[in-house]
């Protein structure tokens, strides 16, 4: 083995794991809302939560992107520790996947059927199609596609060229003298460990194996070894995304820890105990592409079968190891690991959005209710609901921005920009909530009391804004463009009420039934529903955006407008509800 075999080497293991990582990242954002969903459908089943670790970690090529998202969902308190016991040993046994993928390298045969399922026959083929889908079309799903052949055919490339760059160490004493002390399952199992530590990725050193297995120089007796500590290192990355995080949080990766550890302990001694008295012939044979993924598959399932109907012990045993704390720790509503998974990161962002949502609804209705009369508990709470809505314009703001930044599809990009132009319509409603309540408390500060006619007048506008609240916050957390569209006629007769009712103020100032100094409070009132009510006509345009799949709000409002029969039909109806007597 000379020094451009070595070249070849480095260059072939860069293709491999670069190809690995750009075709995950593809898979992930093919999967888009699926993935969320998926997710999202986990109950307290454990092997429902089993069955959905192994199915996610298939789809993305990562049992650590898995375990990521499960730490980053057990810190949001979207999943809860029993869930992500199941959903990590699942996410075990779907990271073999990639091992058996690996080993079409070691197709051989002359007939033309064997030939064609190499990967050196048809991945040229792959490539080509993924260069035309990602260069030339413009569709981001059909991109992705693209991105995922060309990721696939990277991989596969690197490994040919890993394979065929160490083949000459075969005539390498020293590299031969290596292996054999890996048949040592002690010193096989950490040098698995180390070097799956370093590349985080348990599917990459499984791959490398491979590679290294086409020298001969590698028997099962060093591979196995090797195999169970790669189990061992790949927890590496869920233990740095523990950092930081709430207790529940950091015994999610403690389960990953003690998962594979105990697993590996367990089978290791057996695998030393049967090697040492039986000394079966197998493990003298050098092993194969395929010798390694079966050994890969049935490690993970053996350590599967021992652990899943432990995971009550395993959750006991990890909540001693860390304790709960006398003080309630604080949810993260938005962690930063998930942003791995976007589209899983944009789910939980529509979840908060929502919870925004209500905190800005009952702000602005508390604000209504200190109309009627205002006590402290009913002041601070609408001025704590405006906070929070502050916090939560804060928080979700700069969480959607450092997502709009990664790779999205057409639909979560258009949906990602959606909610930064809604949080902003939800922050302001809930501003008006607590001027509102400014105006209830400056006419009892006052002792000024709107006149008979005011009063009648008032209750029939916050009729139409707390209705137009409910329907336009409805649309929001329902994404329901047939409901958002009936928002603006609604909106428009709020707006005519604020005019009529300002005419009518004026008239009473004439004939001086009502005083200056309440018209200033009385114009702050009709002010700020009626900005409430252009709030919320936004609110329906961000969704009839989606629904459009045109982010031009104020042009698909006009479109609204243009269904002149039904628009016409659901104004005259608001016109005849809302009418001041």
């Amino acid at each position: 083995m000379d020094i451009f075999d070595v070249l070849n080497m480095i260059g072939g293991l860069c293709l491999f794991l670069f190809g690995m990582n750009i075709m995950g990242e593809a898979l992930e954002r093919q999967a888009g809302s699926s993935l969320s969903n998926v997710l999202g459908k986990l109950t307290s089943n454990r092997l429902l939560a089993f069955l959905t670790g192994l199915g996610v970690t298939a789809v993305i090529q990562s049992s650590s992107a898995t375990t990521v998202m499960v730490v980053g969902f057990v810190n949001s308190a979207v999943m809860n520790l029993k869930q992500a016991i199941g959903v990590i040993m699942g996410a075990n046994v779907g990271t073999t996947v990639t091992s058996w993928i690996l080993s079409l390298t070691a197709i051989e045969g002359d007939s033309l059927f064997i030939q064609l399922l190499k990967p050196t026959s048809f991945t040229p083929i792959l490539a080509l199609i993924g260069v035309v889908l990602y260069v030339f079309l413009k569709d981001n799903k059909k991109k992705n596609t693209g991105m995922i052949l060309l990721g696939f055919a990277t991989l596969m490339f690197g490994m040919d060229t890993m394979s065929a760059a160490v083949e000459g160490l075969k005539d390498v004493p020293a590299f031969q003298q290596l292996f054999i002390t890996f048949e040592n399952p002690i010193l096989g199992m950490l040098a698995g460990a180390i070097l799956t530590a370093i590349i985080q990725s348990s599917s990459a050193s499984v791959g490398i194996l491979q590679a290294l297995a086409v020298t001969g120089a590698v028997s099962y007796s060093s591979a196995i070894p090797i195999i169970m500590g790669q189990n061992i290192g790949t927890c590496i990355t869920a233990m740095l995304s523990c950092i930081g995080t709430n207790k529940n949080a950091k015994r999610t990766g403690l389960v990953h820890l003690c998962f594979n550890v105990i697993g590996t302990v367990v089978w290791l001694t057996v695998f030393a105990i049967v090697q040492k008295v039986f000394a079966p012939a197998i493990f003298a044979e050098d092993a194969t592409k395929f010798g390694i993924a079966i050994c890969h598959s049935i490690f993970n399932i053996a350590c599967t079968v021992l652990m899943l109907p432990l995971g009550g012990m395993l959750e006991k045993l990890v909540c001693k190891l860390v304790p709960d704390g006398k003080a309630p720790e604080k949810v993260t509503e938005l962690d930063e690991r998930l942003l791995v998974t976007p589209s899983v990161a944009l789910d939980r962002c529509r979840v908060v959005a929502n919870q925004m949502a209500m905190c800005a609804r009952d702000t602005l209705l508390g604000g209504v209710q200190a109309l009627e009369g205002t006590t402290k508990a009913l002041a601070d709470q609408i001025r704590k609901g405006e906070e929070d809505t502050d916090e939560y314009e804060d928080m979700l703001g700069s969480y959607l921005v450092k997502l709009s930044a990664l790779q999205l599809s057409d639909k979560d990009t258009a949906e990602a920009a959606m909610l930064l132009k809604a949080i902003g319509d939800l922050e302001r409603i809930s501003d008006h909530g607590v001027n509102l309540l400014e105006s209830a408390e400056e006419l009892k500060r006052k002792g000024i009391a709107l006149s008979e006619n005011a009063q009648k007048e008032l209750k029939v506008l916050v009729g139409a804004v707390t209705e137009i609240i409910d329907m336009a916050f409805r649309a929001f957390s329902a994404g329901d463009a047939s409901l958002a569209r009936q928002v603006e006629p609604l909106e428009q007769v709020i707006d005519e009420l604020k005019e009529a009712m300002r005419t009518r103020h004026i008239l009473r100032l004439q004939q001086g039934t009502c005083s200056i100094e309440t018209g200033f409070i009385w114009s702050d009132l009709l002010t700020n529903l009626e900005r409430v009510s252009d709030h919320c006509s936004n609110l329906a345009g961000c969704i009839l955006d989606l629904d459009y799949h045109d982010m031009s709000m104020h042009h698909n409002l006009r479109e609204v407008k243009a269904e002149s029969e039904r628009y016409d039909v659901m104004y005259r109806n608001y016109t005849a509800k809302y009418r001041l007597s």
